[in-house]
């Protein structure tokens, strides 16, 4: 897992843009639900009226507030209020935000109380005007009916009667306060609005302008808020497809340049298969979570703590249902997870088990088709395909439980919200507002608890992906250059095998032993031998694909091993023994071993190699396109192509490696001839199953089970190696063979 955050270390400025674009979404998703609780409770329910403080006030109204208010309080509020004779109310001084709320913080109480004390007299019928709240007098407490109050007011209503002194309004007021704690702040502010908006009415302010007002004002805000959140999405989007797609180039880059650098040995411990997956597939499974992580995994985290934060502001005594839903969640996650965890490891499996089927079907068509048998492969493939069809039918089955099971849980969790609410409600101790925000923020949370579980399915496979990328670029090649290489060769390359032997990394016997012999510039030295005796392995030591394990190969007199393999590969005109052709035009592939040719030579190798009668018979020429794999020229074209190849390189040193196998006679012979000329001081070396081939050759080094048996020339070779012999007689008719022996060959 570790190296999938690794991956996104070289975009760190890319991922703190995202990450500081996230708190933004976020901060405008969390406000949202805020928004939309004051339009319902100040826009709607309290007529647009923000603070709980007037901003103007009558005169009554100014002292029936004072009547209850202690001395500290009484300056504050004389200081924060003038008198318009021209309009006939007092005024607010300062109506900067900072010292409005200040005012609301500090009045609030005692501005409900006053609104309390006003509806009970207004129920009463009592003039509260009549009364001197300056000097501190009660109204006649005698003349209120007290047969409709509840036993808290009438215990305080008894309080009042009894206590004649100056302080009587104080002691009602602490009274009241006891009273209000109980029905929570959101409740005092809302009965301290009320009290604001009956000055409003009292000093001729029009209600309706100020509702008006605010609600424009509040639901511009919620517009901006809700564009700033789609742009900040938008733009969250194309940088994280930015770092996403930069990762997948940058580890597709790194994997095609380490397996450039791979020798047999490292291609053959993966294999290519597993090397194309791994540069395709598990970069892809990379590529898409790194998508998801920047926008769901980082989001989510932000949004809950943001939701859980706003949400202890209201206090509304229902944040168990929060830990209730996220416990429930995560329950059902979690038991869908181990349920179908093990069956997607088991899918996996059988989609490899799939594709090796049908990759063998369709590779072996001729084969399959020549022997019959259509309906024993269609029922292999089959087979497979059923297997992985049930596993992959049982984990969409459970997996399609989650979004049903999630959704019930969401919809359940809002309608206990709504309950438990709506009694808060009827009691006074809850607004509207704060139960919508609640069921808002409620369902934020969960959603995230949701993304963060969801993408925990999807983070184990990108993990394993990721250890399968990593295992390839922390493999370090065997073949590598010294510290010191050499990098300039002059003169002619003369090939010595010095006492070489040879096993492949994970063999435990040699490959090869005790080979000994120099392939001298001018000549030819031609290598025969038995199937598997070892003959295309020993011209690979040459170009080191693989280093010898004993022993030593000089190139003009240098150690392979001391040379840089670039110099040294430059050297050396290679012709596998399965010729390979790639994607482009004929002139491409001939031109692919140099930076700089001409046409003229292009054509000068294609004619050496044989090739250039079919290549002018095509209406393009050498502009004729070649499909991948050469699959549009027959297999002779192609092992003509592939030698003209390594001749345009003019190197020092040729290697062809059964490279004539596909040739017939006349065109093997002719080729040959052609070669001659060309390679008159190059060291050219003949990998052969043909004795035909041959017969010219200075040098014939007959192998058997990967060592020397025999060095000489044809004649030689037939007088003092029996196996040369026989191989030679296998071949050759035996009127050719006694030719071939008088002619001195």
């Amino acid at each position: 897992m570790k190296n999938i955050f690794l991956n996104l270390t070289k975009y760190w400025y890319l991922v703190l843009a995202i990450l500081l674009l996230l708190f933004i979404q976020a901060y405008c998703d969390l406000s949202l639900p805020d928004y939309t609780s004051e339009l319902i409770d100040v826009g709607i329910s309290n007529s647009g009226v923000e603070h709980s403080v007037p901003e103007y006030i009558s005169e009554q109204g100014f002292a029936e507030v004072t009547a209850f208010m202690n001395e500290t309080e009484l300056s504050d509020w004389q200081d924060a209020y003038s008198y318009d004779e021209e309009l006939g109310y007092f005024v607010l001084k300062d109506e900067k935000t900072e010292e409005w709320d200040a005012l609301d913080e500090e009045f609030s109480n005692v501005i409900a109380i006053a609104y309390m004390i006003n509806s009970r007299a207004e129920s009463e019928d009592i003039d509260l005007s009549a009364v001197d709240m300056s000097a501190a007098q009660m109204p006649d407490i005698s003349q209120i009916d007290t047969s409709q109050m509840s036993e808290e007011e009438l215990e305080i209503f008894k309080q009042m009667q009894q206590s004649q002194s100056g302080n009587a309004l104080l002691d009602m007021r602490n009274a009241l306060e006891e009273q209000l704690s109980s029905l929570g702040s959101s409740m005092t502010v809302s009965m301290a609005k009320y009290f604001v908006k009956e000055q409003y009415e009292a000093c001729g302010i029009d209600l309706q302008e100020i509702q008006s007002s605010y609600l424009w004002r509040t639901g511009g805000k919620m517009l901006v808020m809700a564009l700033v959140m789609a742009a900040a999405a938008i733009v969250i989007g194309f940088l994280a497809s930015l770092v996403a797609a930069g990762v997948g180039r940058d580890l597709r880059s790194s994997i095609f340049r380490k397996v450039m650098s791979f020798s047999n040995a490292e291609l053959d411990r993966f294999s290519t298969a597993s090397l194309i997956t791994r540069s395709t597939n598990d970069v892809q499974q990379i590529q898409f979570v790194t998508v998801m992580l920047l926008r769901m995994v980082l989001y989510s985290p932000i949004l809950a703590i943001g939701g859980i934060i706003n949400i202890s502001k209201y206090e509304s005594g229902m944040s168990w249902i929060i830990v209730l839903a996220v416990a429930l969640v995560l329950c059902i996650v979690l038991a869908l997870m181990i349920v179908a965890m093990p069956k997607f490891r088991i899918m996996q499996d059988l989609v490899d088990k799939v594709n090796l089927a049908a990759r063998e079907i369709l590779t072996g068509i001729p084969v399959i088709r020549a022997f019959g048998r259509e309906k024993h492969e269609e029922k292999r493939f089959d087979e497979a395909n059923t297997d992985l069809m049930k596993v992959m039918l049982f984990t969409n089955r459970v997996m399609s439980f989650m979004m049903p099971a999630l959704m019930l849980v969401m919809n359940g969790i809002s309608a206990l919200i709504v309950w438990i609410a709506a009694k808060k409600i009827d009691a006074g101790v809850l607004e509207v507002g704060a139960m919508t925000a609640f069921v808002t923020y409620a369902m934020l949370i969960i959603m995230s608890f949701l993304m963060i579980t969801m993408i925990s399915v999807m983070l184990p496979r990108a993990g394993v992906a990721a250890d399968r990328i990593k295992e390839v670029l922390d493999t370090e090649p065997v073949i590598t250059d010294k510290e010191n290489a050499v990098t300039d060769v002059h003169g002619t390359a003369a090939v010595k095998f010095d006492h070489v032997s040879f096993r492949y990394p994970d063999g435990g016997e040699n490959v090869l032993t005790d080979i000994d012999f120099t392939a001298e510039p001018g000549k030819t030295t031609a290598i025969i031998g038995s199937t598997g005796c070892g003959k295309s392995t020993l011209v690979k030591l040459i170009p080191r694909f693989f280093d010898v394990t004993e022993g030593s190969i000089s190139v003009g007199g240098v150690n392979v091993r001391d040379m840089s393999v670039e110099t040294l590969r430059r050297q050396i005109g290679y012709v596998p023994q399965k010729a390979i052709l790639f994607s482009g035009d004929i002139f491409s592939n001939i031109a692919y071993g140099t930076d700089d040719i001409s046409e003229e030579n292009i054509e000068k190798a294609a004619e050496i190699a044989q090739a250039a009668e079919f290549i002018n018979e095509k209406p393009e020429k050498y502009k004729s396109p070649i499909a991948q794999g050469g699959t549009n020229v027959s297999g002779g074209q192609k092992q003509r192509l592939s030698i003209a190849r390594a001749i345009a390189r003019d190197p020092k040193i040729y290697i062809f490696d059964d490279s004539f196998s596909a040739l017939d006679f006349k065109t093997d012979t002719a080729l040959r001839k052609a070669l001659s000329e060309k390679t008159k001081e190059a060291a050219v070396i003949i990998v052969a199953q043909r004795v035909s081939t041959i017969l010219n050759a200075d040098q014939i080094i007959v192998l058997e089970d990967g060592k020397m048996i025999g060095k000489g020339t044809h004649r030689e070779l037939v007088k003092n190696c029996g196996e040369y012999e026989q191989i030679a007689r296998s071949q050759l008719s035996e009127a050719e063979f006694l030719k071939s022996i008088e002619e001195g060959c």
